[in-house]
């Protein structure tokens, strides 16, 4: 089953964020395989975290609240809350088989969230600049919760502009960028 996992930090804590770092690579590294997509989200400025996306394939829904609550970072207080949703992976690869690379590029985790009539199920027509796309789901994978997607797009407008905003309560756009232990 495959789970994102968005961890929103709190005001002010850049720098437990920065001590911490080592331990969230550790554990980090224990999902290797499990990994599809990964990476802070930032200010508009790309220079301050904002948050953290982990887009994972793990056994069941209790496997996934222990990753994400488990997290050095969630423990020590980092983040203010967790978007844990179950999603599934309709490209069918991982953020490093995106045809794009890792640079290059404005990047951007865009979120419709509370849904009003379902959501988007079906990709958009324009799938080259999608990195990972697909819809937030139940835990029981029932119910259309809202899409998820890391995309490509020269602005936050025209990221945003993937989604149909009349499906959703609200849709957020994160600046993001291709994470992983830095080389």
């Amino acid at each position: 089953m495959e789970f994102l996992c968005y961890h929103r930090d709190r005001l002010g804590s850049g720098a437990l964020r920065d001590e911490l770092a080592e331990d969230h690579w550790s554990y980090m590294d224990r999902y290797a395989k499990e990994m599809i997509a990964r990476g802070p989200t930032l200010t508009d400025d790309g220079d301050t975290p904002t948050g953290s996306v982990h887009i994972v394939d793990l056994p069941d829904p209790a496997a996934a609240r222990a990753f994400a609550f488990d997290e050095p970072n969630y423990q020590a207080g980092v983040y203010r809350d967790v978007l844990l949703r179950r999603w599934h992976n309709v490209l069918g690869r991982t953020m490093w088989d995106f045809p794009g690379g890792r640079t290059g590029g404005n990047r951007y985790l865009v979120l419709g969230l509370g849904t009003r009539r379902g959501a988007d199920v079906a990709l958009p027509a324009d799938r080259d600049e999608l990195i990972a796309y697909g819809p937030l789901l139940s835990d029981n994978g029932s119910i259309l919760l809202g899409t998820a997607a890391l995309v490509r797009a020269p602005d936050p407008d025209t990221a945003r502009a993937i989604l149909t905003p009349d499906l959703y309560a609200d849709v957020e756009v994160h600046n993001w960028q291709f994470g992983g232990r830095p080389l």
